[in-house]
């Protein structure tokens, strides 16, 4: 048997998943998921466990391919996907990591943060990275493990520590410690890499004191990275493939042309949009961010994230009542034609972009006595469609680039009330494909791609299999009517909590 599948990685905010790729018949033979703990040691404060995720991700890897019944000499490749901005600062000497990973989510370097914003460090900050100053990113945690954790900035000083953000921790112990890398997509999440020269940048490692020699090498997103330990693993084993999480998720879709966006419909939505081989500065609060790199190949996404979308459905269902399951929202919303001119704004942790107002609060607006509980999960639904459409709008004015198609994945994609709806508020055609496990896809790809298992791009595009295409119907004065309805109620939200 030749060296068949690919192996996946696909280390996210909950779990630690291997998916098992079959080259030959060209889809996901085994799958393997295993959860791990969230940490919340005070509020707004987010970690996990390093080691835990580690050995997680060990298991469910052995476990893919102990369950297929195929030997570690059939895997051709392996390709890792990661949750982007959560950061692990470990030591150098014993590997061992000297406090929690701090999430992407955590929001516990807010005064870090302003305080760079105090300083006018905004734009410079923006042209550098593409990055708004936010918590959000990696730069901040590392500076805060650094200044809270005893004797760490005198090891940092020493050179014996080592910080990266999860694909950078999962290569180091898959490598047994033998290779300290990232990806370009990875790096660019960090608020300390210039995506421009494509460089760690001094000047932002000294606004937040970090020893540059703590970073990993950047390296590209496809092609030979390193081989796994053969006591780790059984098998040297190439690493060929890198990504955070959206960005593999980009790939996976195909979006190789300019214009080809992706929306993922998740708790919340994460869209980015391919603007090609050129970073566009955002002027609506988005984020420009590198896409990958394959080769000399360098290509950037503008980026714009829902914060509540797949949360709405389960606030209908958990804390409302009104369905029992999130698949009924859909037979439920059928049932009426309209919302009746109810409008649900689900701002219930402020709003993302291109707003960015963590005062707005949610709102449900225009209901009268005729308003029943249908036009209400219809209005949950809608609203998610709404919040992407904002997003889309301004990723268009940002970058002068008409939106060509959109390709969707998530759990919520699946909800072809939804998917219409937001072909009709477009006007352009939605496309869900068959695999909608992405994520994993593109990070297979970039590793295939890297060992030669595809030639090509275009040979991956091949590979890319249409389940559904959602064709907009709707006629353009209704949508105009519905999307002012919907900014109306917008502005009612904003700022609430202020007031």
């Amino acid at each position: 048997m030749g060296k068949n599948y690919i192996v996946s990685l696909d280390q996210g905010t909950t779990s630690s998943r291997a998916i098992l790729y079959d080259i030959k018949n060209k889809c996901i033979v085994g799958m393997k998921n295993k959860p791990f703990a969230q940490i919340y040691p005070k509020p707004g404060f987010v970690e996990h466990d390093p080691e835990e995720i580690w050995e997680g991700q060990l298991e469910v890897m052995k476990d893919v391919i102990e369950e297929a019944g195929i030997s570690y000499g059939d895997i051709d490749s392996i390709g890792i996907a990661n949750q982007r901005e959560t950061v692990v600062v470990w030591d150098r000497i014993t590997g061992k990591p000297i406090y929690n990973a701090i999430v992407w989510q955590c929001r516990r370097t807010a005064d870090i943060c302003e305080r760079l914003k105090g300083e006018g460090l905004e734009g410079i900050i923006k042209e550098k990275t593409g990055l708004v100053i936010d918590a959000y990113f990696s730069g901040t945690k590392i500076q805060w493990i650094l200044d809270n954790v005893v004797g760490a900035r005198e090891k940092a000083q020493r050179n014996e520590l080592m910080a990266g953000t999860i694909d950078s921790w999962l290569i180091w112990k898959l490598t047994g410690g033998k290779v300290h890398v990232t990806d370009y997509t990875n790096a660019s999440r960090t608020m300390l890499f210039n995506i421009k020269n494509l460089k760690w940048d001094e000047e932002l490692f000294d606004y937040m004191n970090i020893p540059m020699s703590m970073m990993p090498s950047v390296v590209p997103s496809s092609g030979r990275i390193a081989l796994t330990a053969k006591g780790i693993v059984g098998a040297e084993i190439p690493i060929s493939g890198v990504a955070g999480d959206q960005q593999a998720s980009l790939f996976g879709q195909t979006c190789f042309d300019v214009g080809c966006a992706k929306n993922t419909y998740g708790t919340g939505c994460f869209i980015l949009m391919n603007i090609g081989d050129k970073p566009v500065s955002s002027k609506n609060n988005l984020i420009t961010t590198i896409a990958w790199v394959i080769g000399d190949e360098v290509k950037y996404a503008l980026e714009g994230s829902v914060f509540n979308a797949g949360s709405t459905i389960q606030w209908i269902r958990d804390e409302l009542g009104l369905i029992k399951t999130s698949s009924e929202s859909q037979m439920e919303a059928e049932k009426v034609k309209d919302t009746n001119g109810a409008y649900l704004v689900p701002a219930f942790t402020g709003l993302g972009a291109p707003y960015w107002d963590m005062y707005a609060r949610g709102a449900v607006l225009g209901i009268t006595r005729g308003t029943r509980r249908e036009h209400l999960i219809r209005a949950a639904l809608e609203s998610i469609a709404y919040q992407s459409m904002d997003i889309l709008e301004v990723m268009k004015l940002d970058s002068g680039i008409d939106l060509k198609e959109l390709k969707v994945d998530g759990g919520a994609s699946s909800n072809d009330f939804l998917m219409q709806f937001q072909a009709d508020m477009l006007n352009i055609n939605i496309k869900r494909p068959i695999i909608t496990e992405t994520t994993a896809l593109g990070a297979a790809y970039l590793a295939g791609l890297g060992e030669g298992v595809w030639k090509s791009k275009e040979e991956l595009s091949k590979d890319w299999s249409l389940d559904k295409l959602f064709v907009p119907k709707m006629e353009s004065r209704e949508r105009e009517e519905k999307y002012s309805g919907w900014k109306k109620a917008v502005s009612k939200s904003l700022a609430w909590e202020e007031l």
